[in-house]
């Protein structure tokens, strides 16, 4: 999830943002969070500015495999935007067609044009480090779930559980 990524552009554009990923466990709950940044940049015809609330739901082991890795590149694909609020959701992939990425988004701004964009998403290893007060990798809290839900973060991870559990 990545609250309040912020669009800008004329001709050439730039996004920015940061958030977090959790991972299933075995038994259904959703675990201790990872964050991340996001961000990218584009050229096309473009002209504008947005803020976009963005959900991602990596669908495969791939995928989890692929966004551990320093960066993940999600592929450039042209994209076409118009009007001050919208709601977008999609399929994607990362730039080898390894991870079957399906998001969601909601934004506010203007913002109008086409254009090839590209994005990188990478761990955030300053507010991970922060957050549990040790260095920690995406890996530990993502895969290995090495670490328990700090009290901080219970309220996230029990809303994401209950949004996300098996029937």
């Amino acid at each position: 999830m990545f609250p309040g990524l912020t669009k800008g552009a004329f001709v050439v554009g730039g996004e920015f943002g940061r958030g977090v990923f959790t991972c299933r466990e075995k038994d259904g709950s959703m675990g201790a969070p990872a964050f991340f940044t996001i961000g990218g940049g584009s050229v096309g015809w473009q002209f504008g500015g947005k803020q976009a609330d963005l959900v991602l739901l990596i669908m495969n082991e791939d995928g989890v495999k692929h966004l551990l890795k320093d960066h993940f590149t999600l592929g450039g694909q042209a994209a076409v935007a118009a009007g001050p609020v919208g709601r977008t959701v999609q399929a994607a992939t990362d730039a080898q067609l390894h991870a079957q990425i399906l998001s969601w988004s909601r934004s506010r701004g203007v913002f109008l044009g086409a254009s090839i964009d590209g994005t990188v998403i990478k761990p955030d290893k300053k507010t991970t480090e922060a957050f549990y007060g040790k260095p920690l990798t995406a890996r530990q809290l993502l895969v290995d779930h090495s670490v328990s839900v700090p009290k901080a973060a219970r309220s996230f991870v029990e809303t994401t559980t209950s949004h996300t559990r098996r029937s």
